[in-house]
């Protein structure tokens, strides 16, 4: 049985370790160790190489010393890094701004995502306002970094938005399951609003919004024109900043014929009619937000939209 080190730091201090304790340490934060300084063990009578026979290292280096003498010095600052943890939800704000402004700091936001704690991220998202303002700024994020990076991608839409591009914790997703799995409750795709999915995922029933909400479709921007402007979004202003952006988006896009009975509205309404009630659905949010008079029961068209890449519809800060 191997006896434990006895190490003398110097200045009368001598303390005493055994292999498990070192190799611990060594386990818990070996980034630090070239910063120890080298020191001498008296098992060997102050030689400055390890015995090959009883130590198995013929390497110029006193590597067990190293360790220890990191232990003593920067112990609390190693336990003070490994308790520091990522707010994921300001990451999510902060990669979209270095999106949007082709900052380097977004390949170092993707790899911190990439290398999230699934444990923690939980923990974080425990209500649907986080979750919807997490899930609303990477899908906007990766929209926008992806195709600022390559727009030759746009022109194979259905490719670009399937395609698992996006790591988090390790898990790739595509921006298709952010917004059909994750933000609209694991809906199909194709399916107007009115199917979900037999068997999701077990990241996407961990991670999705408990219910949907219908406004998320005024928040999400896929690269074209008619995309509704992209926001910042912070959990603790989500309802403003969700009505605003439906409000906002409605008033300016909508048409209200009141001599023809009939009022334009954008294509998204077409597409995911059953996450908005169908068309009284539709005619209750146009009410609500202004469109239509409160005694109105017009026809609903649907307006073209357009799918030319525009990356630069974001929605002024003092909006």
């Amino acid at each position: 049985m191997r006896q434990p080190l006895l190490i003398r730091i110097g200045g009368g201090i001598n303390f005493r370790l055994d292999h498990s304790q070192i190799l611990s340490f060594l386990l818990i934060h070996p980034s630090l160790v070239a910063k120890a300084p080298l020191v001498r063990c008296s098992r060997y009578h102050h030689r400055p190489y390890c015995n090959k026979k009883t130590m198995g290292c013929i390497k110029p280096v006193n590597w067990v010393m190293k360790y220890v003498t990191l232990l003593l010095i920067s112990l609390p600052l190693a336990l003070t890094t490994m308790a520091k943890t990522t707010d994921y939800i300001a990451l999510s704000q902060q990669f979209l701004y270095a999106a949007r402004t082709g900052d380097a700091d977004a390949a170092k936001y993707i790899d911190t995502l990439t290398g999230a704690s699934i444990d923690e991220l939980e923990k974080q998202l425990d209500s649907d306002d986080k979750r919807k303002a997490f899930w609303i700024n990477l899908y906007n994020a990766y929209t926008q970094y992806e195709l600022r990076k390559n727009p030759g991608q746009y022109k194979e839409r259905n490719t670009f938005f399937g395609s698992k591009f996006i790591s988090i914790g390790g898990n790739a997703i595509s921006l298709d399951k952010v917004e059909h799995g994750l933000l609209r409750r694991s809906r199909v795709k194709w399916g107007l609003g009115y199917l979900g999915k037999w068997f999701p995922s077990g990241f996407e029933k961990k991670f999705r919004v408990q219910k949907l909400d219908n406004r998320i479709h005024w928040a999400l921007n896929c690269g074209a024109k008619s995309c509704p402007p992209i926001a910042f979004y912070d959990p603790a202003k989500l309802e403003k900043q969700l009505d605003l952006a439906q409000k906002a988006f409605l008033k300016s896009d909508c048409i209200y014929k009141p001599n023809e009975n009939k009022v334009l509205v954008p294509k998204i309404f077409s597409w995911f009619r059953g996450d908005f009630g169908g068309k009284k659905g539709m005619q209750k949010i146009l009410k609500t937000v202004g469109v239509l008079p409160a005694d109105a029961n017009p026809e609903i068209e649907y307006l073209d939209y357009s799918w030319d890449l525009y990356l630069d519809k974001f929605k002024d800060e003092g909006e």
